[in-house]
């Protein structure tokens, strides 16, 4: 190795450094700031306790819808070519890059009583504004885009071969996606759901303004850190991010092994 290959070597992993240091020093700082004793001293507290199994049902209830609607549609995305098929990728990918309230505003204006869809849905008991249908729609709508495309790329990974050769065996279209595509690709839509879920879990900037009460966990913390302070937000927030934390490990467990 030549002095030139080391120095550059060291340069890209000092830069790297930095980056991984900005991101995981807040996040430890977080972690140690508040004790053992506060963290149970805030599970004590119902509207917290409330919060997070609001925001558990909420998140996994998003999640299924999207994986119900969604995984058909990254199917056909993976392996169908049809006119508007990339149009149709980016709508799908298009609230990754729409900001969060922005997404709210929108939802509000969709989904609120004086729209038509509102209006209709609110006649069938259906209400979304300040109601928990609200906080499932804004948790949809920004965790949809990623349960897709994970979906897609997992559905991409299997030789189309496999199927074709089911179907030679006698399968139909449906039989040979249940049996052989759906099984290989699994583990890749788990992974994607997982990580719609979390981030279900961690909106807040759609759901402050379609449906501030009854309160998620971010919107719990958030009234915290306006109401009483830092040192009040920090336990509730620490919860959350370890919840973040034990997902993550999850989805890194599911994903397939890194190639050498």
């Amino acid at each position: 190795m030549t002095v030139r290959s080391l120095v550059s070597r060291v340069a890209l992993a000092a830069l790297g450094a930095l980056l991984v240091l900005f991101i995981v020093g807040p996040l430890l700082r977080l972690l140690f700031f508040g004790s053992p004793e506060s963290l149970v001293e805030a599970l004590r507290d119902p509207e917290l306790r409330d919060s997070i199994a609001l925001t558990v049902f909420t998140a996994s209830t998003a999640t299924l819808i999207a994986a119900l609607l969604g995984v058909p549609l990254a199917y056909l995305l993976a392996r169908r070519n049809f006119p508007g098929r990339r149009l149709v990728q980016g709508l799908i990918e298009l609230p990754v890059v729409v900001p969060h309230p922005v997404a709210g505003i929108a939802l509000l204006l969709f989904l609120g009583r004086r729209s038509e869809v509102g209006g209709a849905l609110g006649q069938l008991g259906l209400e979304f504004v300040s109601h928990v249908p609200g906080i499932i729609a804004a948790m949809l709508f920004v965790s949809a885009p990623i349960l897709v495309s994970g979906a897609r790329e997992a559905f991409r990974s299997v030789d189309p071969q496999l199927e074709r050769v089911a179907r030679t065996l006698g399968d139909s279209a449906w039989d040979a996606f249940r049996r052989v595509t759906l099984p290989l690709a699994g583990r890749g839509v788990l992974a994607g759901s997982i990580l719609a879920w979390s981030r279900s879990v961690s909106e807040f900037g759609s759901i402050v303004i379609l449906t501030y009460n009854p309160k998620v966990a971010s919107i719990y913390i958030f009234d915290r850190f306006t109401t009483f302070g830092l040192e009040a937000a920090v336990p509730a927030a620490v919860i959350l991010l370890l919840v973040a934390l034990t997902v993550l490990v999850v989805i890194r467990v599911l994903q397939p092994g890194e190639r050498q």
